[in-house]
């Protein structure tokens, strides 16, 4: 059997009718391994994987790739992430007697380091962007405004006006900025979780990566995001919806390279917008276990990432050293 069909008929089906909606792991293994899914099981051996790890890390981490590529960059963790959810399919293959034994043995975990510096926006780079959002609704009001002139004149019914946003990117990425909320919290978001009373927003175990239920609060901005938004949405569906307003929304890969490209950002992805809220929070002089509770992390080391924007402390503490220098000794 290949992965490919082991996958659609028999573990991801298993996957549904066990965790429900929770269902990652499936897509992260078609996403990962797209180039081996019609491989059979039995060709998965440990030096294949460790060869695709060596081409993945490379591949991506090409930084004259075009920006398409660029922004599906993997980490050392994604990578990991992926081989374990490979791993746990075929775990469940050889006890279900799919594949008489495992064929994976042993794969180390690559070190990585877990004090990288993350990618955030500058001011000025985050200046830009919004420049740039802005710019991109104004364009397609004024395309919308022409068009209807075009189909008023000849007796066509027009299109709907556009709102204060022209569709779901500017409110997407200002949310993101403001909350910190991950792609996928954000995306599959319903305004029922959305308290505009008491600026705070549900994000439902269900839905988030830690399976954790967290409160976030809206601050101002992202109160009136949401509140404008709401206004040219179904308050009773989904926050963001795909163009047929019946599921939520999935691609916005394209516009999201748009308004990167127009704003000159580069080597910048969705989720490091999650990396710029955390960031200016550290900046700010918010403590970092507020800034984990935040951002959802179930363990402080994800969030000692950002320690090194905030330094006082560390200033701080070496400047003990010259208050407690002998009197007399040369600075």
């Amino acid at each position: 059997m290949t992965l490919r069909k082991f996958l659609d008929e028999t573990y991801e089906p298993w996957m549904k009718s066990t965790y429900g909606r929770r269902t990652g792991q499936v897509e992260r293994i078609r996403t990962g391994f797209r180039d081996l899914l019609d491989l059979k099981l039995t060709e998965f051996t440990t030096a294949r994987i460790e060869r695709w790890r060596t081409t993945r890390k490379y591949r991506n981490a090409n930084a004259d790739a075009p920006a398409w590529m660029r922004s599906r960059e993997l980490s050392a963790a994604t990578i990991h992430n992926n081989i374990a959810s490979l791993r746990a399919a075929l775990n469940r293959a050889t006890e279900w007697g799919v594949v008489e034994t495992m064929p994976l043995g042993k794969i180390k975990r690559r070190a990585a380091d877990e004090n990288a510096v993350v990618r955030y926006l500058s001011a000025d780079e985050e200046a830009r962007l919004r420049a740039s959002l802005a710019v991109r609704d104004g364009h397609r009001r004024t395309g919308r405004e022409s068009a209807n002139a075009w189909r008023r004149e000849r007796g066509y019914e027009e299109f709907p006006p556009y709102g204060h946003y022209s569709d779901h990117v500017t409110p997407l990425v200002l949310l993101a900025l403001n909350t910190g909320l991950r792609r996928g919290e954000l995306l599959r978001l319903q305004w029922r979780d959305v308290d505009l009373d008491r600026r705070v927003v549900t994000v439902r175990g269900e839905d988030a990566k830690t399976g954790q239920t967290r409160h976030v609060p809206l601050n101002s901005e992202a109160a009136n995001v949401a509140k404008v938004w709401k206004s040219l949405s179904d308050p009773d569906g989904y926050v963001f919806v795909s163009s047929d307003d019946s599921h939520p929304l999935t691609y916005i890969r394209k516009a999201w390279i748009g308004v990167l490209d127009a704003a000159g950002v580069k080597h910048f992805r969705f989720h490091d917008l999650r990396h710029t809220f955390a960031s200016n929070l550290v900046m700010g002089g918010v403590d970092i276990n507020t800034v984990r509770e935040l951002l959802g992390h179930k363990s402080i080391a994800m969030t000692l990432r950002y320690a090194h924007l905030a330094p006082e402390h560390k200033a701080a503490a070496v400047e003990v050293l010259v208050m407690r220098a002998p009197t007399g000794e040369a600075a």
